[in-house]
């Protein structure tokens, strides 16, 4: 017999064949009958995919709406990736320890999942990252790690869009593309916020140029991504019910929309020029708000002065321009206390990023540069009132004065949580009749104390956080974007001083509205010849407490 292996393939394969098509003859046969499907089922099936695709092909912008129909449901899978991830982490690896043991595994687990939290943030964007830098302002609720974390990236390290998307957006919001609207303009962004970044170009008529571009999608994706948001902030509760940040949600709800709209950012932005140019301004000329140039702003562009700048917190470069840090911390806390007590219209976003100095030209003066106006709140008089009223029982160490303003913000009885919240101080302090008893040294020790009660009361305080006004989240932000730029500065004391005399100002003029007359005039100027001295003792006893710290290092 021949090997199979000289015979023609061909003729291999056909034996092949045959001996399969015997073997499967031998099988038992049984009915096997195929799935048959109804045509409701079909149609039932064939729905989702149809009304997607009808609803992107058939828009006046398919491609944006294909891009929202790709996102949403990428965000969805990162978003539930990460909070089972993190959710796991705590479960196990904390599991069964107690003590010291528990402490640091816990520490660990912390930095961990803030550096998951983080991961999704860049790479969500948008409104996430908004929400990351809303955390890093929450350091009396949340761990440090994650307030140090958020710190450390959502401010100034954001993630870039490309050109060509930027360059889309300019042509599609202006009706003209850059190389057209613009002499030049950077392909390289100067900086990138969480929102928008911001290229510098120049003007056909020679003058430079900040040219403020929304990140491409936002728009698209805001609404979706604040119902996910929301849905999984309702889940973290459903599995923590002490930790409901509901609040923050609702706040994000209101504000991240508002900010979308860089039509109203240039409103804002002339408003603040206006009343920090008025006459009731103590900081004129003092503080420069970019001009907005008319004709290049739509909801999503912003065209306005390019002004140079060195960062608020640099002390070394503000040592070099001839300035000193505590000067800087005067101007920064007027500016924004006078834009509480006494315009009622406020920049809520005033972290480091947001902060500029320089020299004036005409004069050498220091000058503050405020940038990115999409997020302001305007305060009623009633509430300016009742405000001034209670920090300046704070700052006077006015118990029954603290306990009546706070109630009358809807405190209750966590008056006593809620004044530690605003000034960072516990209660003892608070109402202490010493006259550095708001003294802040800004030092380990302390910032871990903070920490420790804040975590202790942190069911508490979100709880008031609920009760309190609206308006009063977004001033509690600015508080604590303030201190920090105060403690960078090393004058820790100043947003007080400044805080007292603002205060005075402004229920002075209330009452001089409220009830004319020369009896009126009297007692405001008796109010502000008694916050001057009593800053005036603050001003003492800060700097002795600084002196002495000096000499115990030496």
């Amino acid at each position: 017999m021949r090997s199979v292996a000289r015979l023609p393939f061909k003729l291999v394969a056909q034996q092949f064949s045959s001996r399969l098509i015997s073997a499967e003859a031998q099988l038992p046969q049984t009915n096997v009958s195929k799935p048959e499907w109804s045509i409701w089922s079909k149609a039932l099936l064939a729905a989702p995919p149809t009304i997607l695709a009808g609803w992107i092909v058939l828009s006046d912008e398919p491609q944006r709406r294909a891009r929202v129909a790709y996102n949403v449901p990428l965000r969805v899978v990162r978003d539930a990736v990460a909070v089972i991830s993190i959710a796991s982490d705590y479960k196990f690896s904390t599991s069964g320890l107690e003590g010291d043991s528990y402490a640091e595994a816990l520490k660990q687990c912390h930095e961990r999942s803030a550096f998951k939290l983080q991961k999704l943030c860049f790479a969500n964007g948008g409104i996430y990252i908004k929400l990351g830098q809303h955390v890093a302002q929450l350091d009396y609720i949340l761990p440090i790690e994650y307030v140090n974390t958020m710190r450390d990236y959502m401010l100034d390290k954001c993630p870039v869009s490309s050109y060509k998307d930027i360059a889309e957006v300019i042509e599609e919001d202006l009706g003209r593309k850059p190389e057209e609207l613009f002499a030049s303009i950077e392909q390289v962004p100067i900086a990138s916020a969480s929102l928008a970044q911001v290229h510098r170009a120049m003007s056909h008529d020679g003058r430079q140029l900040a040219v403020k571009v929304q990140h491409v999608g936002l728009r698209d994706t805001c609404a979706a991504d604040t119902v996910i948001v929301e849905a999984f902030v309702k889940g973290l509760r459903w599995v923590f019910p002490d930790f409901n940040y509901q609040w923050l949600v609702d706040e994000l709800k209101e504000s991240v929309p508002k900010e979308l709209d860089f039509k109203l950012e240039a409103a804002n932005s002339k408003r603040c020029q206006a009343n920090l140019n008025s006459k009731k301004s103590r900081v004129k000329g003092r503080v420069v708000v970019p001009a907005i140039e008319d004709g290049m702003v739509n909801h999503r562009v912003l065209v306005m002065e390019y002004v140079e700048g060195i960062k608020v917190t640099d002390r070394a470069k503000i040592q070099e321009l001839g300035f000193k840090p505590e000067k800087v911390a005067e101007l920064v806390s007027r500016t924004f206390n006078e834009m509480v007590f006494i315009h009622g219209d406020v920049h809520c976003d005033p972290h480091a990023a947001n902060l500029f100095l320089r020299k004036n030209s005409l004069d050498g003066q220091l000058q503050l540069v405020l940038l990115d106006h999409g997020l302001y709140r305007q305060i009623s008089d009633s509430f300016r009132k009742s405000y001034a009223l209670l920090w300046q029982s704070l700052i006077f160490g006015d118990a029954e004065g603290i306990k009546e303003h706070s109630q009358a913000m809807n405190a209750g009885d966590m008056y006593p949580l809620f004044a530690g919240m605003l000034t960072n101080r516990p209660w003892d302090e608070v109402i202490s009749k010493d006259i550095d008893h708001l003294y802040m040294s800004g030092d380990e020790e302390e910032r871990t104390s903070i920490q420790q009660t804040s975590q202790m009361f942190a069911a508490q305080i979100t709880q008031l956080l609920f009760k309190v006004p609206r308006v009063l989240l977004l001033l509690l932000k600015t508080n604590d974007c303030l201190r920090s730029v105060d403690l960078a500065l090393g004058e820790p004391v100043n947003t007080f001083v400044i805080t007292a005399r603002e205060c005075s100002r402004a229920l002075t003029d209330i009452r001089n509205r409220e009830q004319p007359g020369i009896r009126s005039k009297f007692k405001g100027k008796i109010d502000e010849w008694h916050v001057e001295y009593r800053v005036t003792l603050l001003r003492v006893a800060s700097w002795w407490a600084l002196k002495w710290v000096s000499l115990s290092v030496a």
